[in-house]
């Protein structure tokens, strides 16, 4: 491997910058007195909540030990490593979150349900589950393309280029390559995860089968509602 896992860590805060969806889940999370950050990531959006003033429990979960690493740097939040289908809490935060499309990770039909089982355990009565999923009427699979490289920096001051390819869908689940290469084209490392694209349907009879109760629904980050042609499924449940 030419390019380490703590190196591609560092590299996803360049390749996501914050913009209008961490604006968005910023505001639900100040509001919040404890907070579950599923799938936190390099915790940024916990670091910022604490940045701006939350006084509150954040907790941030992730299973990959390069970016927790990162997220770690913070020692004023929790953070656990793990998967969100083994989190052990009770009924002990107001709000979860999972940002970055992090749903999608969450494939099988029995991971998918044990992780929300998990959500649901953690959240007190009344607590809201806010996630946010790819609209699989748009296709938006089919720009994923290597005709649309990112040329970037990264943090150690190293100039890279980005590019994605899809490999395979098969029904709603999209196995997608992530290669990060020298500008020149020598591939340092190519990563592959699958992604599955519930419809709004699928998704309300699985949150609903948890024990959710769907409270609102967008189609961007402004709160527009969705419809079949939003990007987004934005989604605020509550228990």
């Amino acid at each position: 491997m030419r390019y380490s896992d703590e190196e591609t860590a560092a590299l996803y805060n360049v390749l996501n910058p914050w913009g209008p969806s961490d604006e968005f889940y910023l505001g639900l999370v100040m509001e919040a007195r404890a907070v579950l950050d599923v799938g936190c990531g390099t915790g940024t959006l916990l670091h910022r909540a604490r940045d701006a003033g939350h006084t509150g429990r954040l907790c941030g979960v992730d299973p990959d030990r390069a970016m927790l690493g990162l997220a770690r740097r913070r020692t004023d939040i929790e953070w656990w490593e793990g998967k969100a289908a083994a989190m052990p809490w009770s009924n002990e935060f107001d709000l979860a979150v999972m940002t970055g499309h992090a749903f999608q990770c969450l494939v099988d039909d029995d991971d998918l349900r044990a992780s929300l089982a998990a959500i649901r355990r953690a959240l007190v009565e009344g607590g809201r589950f806010a996630f946010e999923t790819r609209n699989p009427l748009v296709r938006e699979w089919e720009t994923w393309t290597p005709d649309h490289p990112i040329d970037v920096v990264d943090p150690a001051g190293r100039p890279l280029r980005v590019s994605y390819r899809v490999e395979a869908v098969v029904g709603d689940v999209v196995t997608l390559v992530e290669i990060t290469s020298e500008r020149d084209g020598t591939v340092l490392r190519e990563d592959r995860a699958d992604l599955r694209f519930l419809d709004a349907d699928t998704l309300a009879a699985f949150l609903t089968e948890a024990g959710f109760r769907i409270e609102a629904q967008y189609g961007d980050w402004s709160r527009a509602p969705f419809t079949e042609t939003s990007r987004e499924i934005i989604t605020i449940a509550r228990v």
